[in-house]
């Protein structure tokens, strides 16, 4: 049945803001937007457990995570529906310098960006983007995308 070709999927993303610059990347060389960084969760994994094993495999630096800032729903490919957590990182200042950092799985990502309010960068949800420019991306309330 069409059904069984469908399938859900959870993220969880980080926020890191560092001196009004978020912390940006580029899953393929193709892609005309960038994302926040993360992953999918694996089976019987805690939400904030997925971003910490994402963000050390990637950026190689454990994240503090603070508040819960967005939920994203949204369909991809009319196969697949995401449901995204994007998670304040409160020790931002750690991932200025992952260059340096043991990253295991940094083959996937093409590219880490800090995008200021004008950068003109297309980033993705939309709706982060536009808080980026109005700084108005933390938030005591939770913003449903």
């Amino acid at each position: 049945s069409m059904s069984q070709d469908k399938k859900i999927v959870v993220r969880a993303r980080a926020v890191i803001l560092h001196e009004d610059k978020l912390l940006v990347v580029k899953h393929s060389p193709e892609d005309t937007f960038v994302a926040l960084p993360g992953g999918h969760l694996e089976w019987k994994e805690d939400i904030k457990g997925c971003l910490k094993r994402e963000m050390l495999e990637e950026l190689g630096v454990a994240p503090e995570i603070g508040r819960l800032l967005y939920i994203n729903n949204f369909i991809d490919k009319d196969t697949t529906q995401s449901i995204e957590f994007f998670f304040e990182v409160t020790n931002s200042h750690e991932y200025r310098d992952i260059e340096n950092k043991t990253r295991t799985h940094s083959h996937e990502l093409s590219g880490i960006h800090w995008v200021g309010a004008s950068d003109t960068i297309t980033i993705l949800p939309k709706m982060l983007e536009e808080d980026l420019r109005i700084g108005n991306i933390l938030s005591d309330q939770i913003r449903y995308i």
